[in-house]
């Protein structure tokens, strides 16, 4: 050991630095092999006292995870100081922003179990998520708890969310969008902030150059197939948006391959496959435009600023926020399945492919 070293104690540590782990060194150390304090005792140029720590709840699916980020833009802002910690089923689609991504294990619970939080904000209504946050020590808590075994409100600010969750006709009467709601939750004010999207991976793909590509996303997930398109509709508008001089591309997942197959071969719209999580990512960011339904897809496209035309048929419109670069398309029948998992009408099959199309060209004609 050199004299630097034997000198230093724990007692010059700076625990309280955004960048501190105890586990392991900090990355300013490993990048600039600095101390917490130099050997005249002044402070790392690096220190970034934290003087709050928060933690936000998100378990959900990705698409759900992807729409809360616009929320850390304002916790940055209000509380820039503060140690912001998030846990979640979905690690890789947080923003770097957070200092400390959690995944839902019982490892992660163990170390809340252990942790005080100045603020705890849980925007998810599932058992366990209320369970937690009933049992993690904070000063203050937002959002939802667990009461007799069931979820609840934590305060009055989470009761609109709470009610039209358990309430068909208070969910259809609902003007507000799902960002709106969470910010109040939390007691903030939504001001159109954005999504906050991981780095998109640089691929090559083979796609026409200095053509317009238009993302056709033709699955929805195994649980809502209410929300489905007829197949013969995504043949129908990838052949007009081809003969329009735009190039359709079919986009989706595993589920999907073998239908985007059979559509590809009837319609002449481009596939190129199924990806990874970052892969997608990367794919969409290639469309101009995407048009969806309600899917992990249409939240990468929002999230990526692409114009998008959104299929809409079993939940309340004004829940989705599209920033000013989409359309919603809802089917001319009325549907009946609000909230359903199946549509014993098949009442997309009413939504036309000229109403998807027209909205199409008017999107890429601004």
């Amino acid at each position: 050991m050199n004299e630097s070293e034997i000198a230093m104690t724990t007692k010059d540590l700076k625990t309280d630095c955004r960048f501190f782990r105890g586990d392991i060194p900090c990355r300013p150390h490993k990048l600039h092999g600095v101390h917490c304090v130099d050997d005249r005792g002044n402070a790392c140029r690096h220190y970034d006292p934290v003087n709050k720590r928060i933690l936000i709840i998100k378990l959900g699916a990705i698409g759900d995870v992807i729409r809360t980020t616009p929320l850390l833009r304002t916790l940055k802002l209000v509380e820039p100081h503060a140690e912001i910690w998030w846990l979640t089923l979905t690690p890789e689609i947080v923003p770097d922003s957070v200092d400390l991504v959690l995944p839902f294990t019982p490892q992660s619970v163990v170390t809340l179990g252990a942790t005080s939080f100045d603020t705890v904000y849980n925007l998810d209504k599932d058992r366990e998520a209320c369970a937690l946050c009933s049992k993690v020590d904070a000063r203050v808590k937002k959002g939802y708890t667990l009461r007799k075994g069931k979820c609840a409100p934590i305060d009055a600010a989470a009761e609109h969310k709470y009610l039209t969750g358990v309430f068909d006709d208070l969910s259809r009467s609902n003007t507000k969008s799902y960002q709106q709601e969470i910010f109040e939750i939390c007691g903030f004010e939504f001001e159109g902030e954005e999504y906050i999207m991981p780095a998109v991976a640089e691929y090559r793909w083979r796609l026409p150059k200095k053509k317009r590509i238009v993302g056709l996303n033709t699955g929805c997930g195994g649980r809502w197939t209410s929300r489905l398109w007829p197949d013969a509709s995504w043949v129908s508008l990838a052949r007009k948006l081809k003969k329009a001089g735009y190039v359709p591309l079919l986009l989706g997942g595993e589920r999907e391959h073998k239908k985007n197959l059979k559509l590809a071969r009837q319609s002449g719209a481009l596939y190129l496959g199924h990806f990874s999580l970052k892969q997608f990512m990367s794919e969409v960011n290639e469309c101009e435009l995407v048009v969806t339904a309600v899917t992990m897809a249409m939240h990468l496209a929002i999230g990526l600023k692409k114009k998008i035309v959104l299929f809409n048929n079993i939940f309340n419109k004004h829940e989705f926020e599209l920033y000013g670069r989409g359309e919603i398309l809802e089917p001319d029948l009325e549907c009946t399945c609000f909230y359903s998992p199946t549509c014993p009408n098949n009442c997309m099959q009413y939504l036309s492919v000229e109403r998807v199309f027209e909205a199409c060209r008017h999107l890429l004609a601004h």
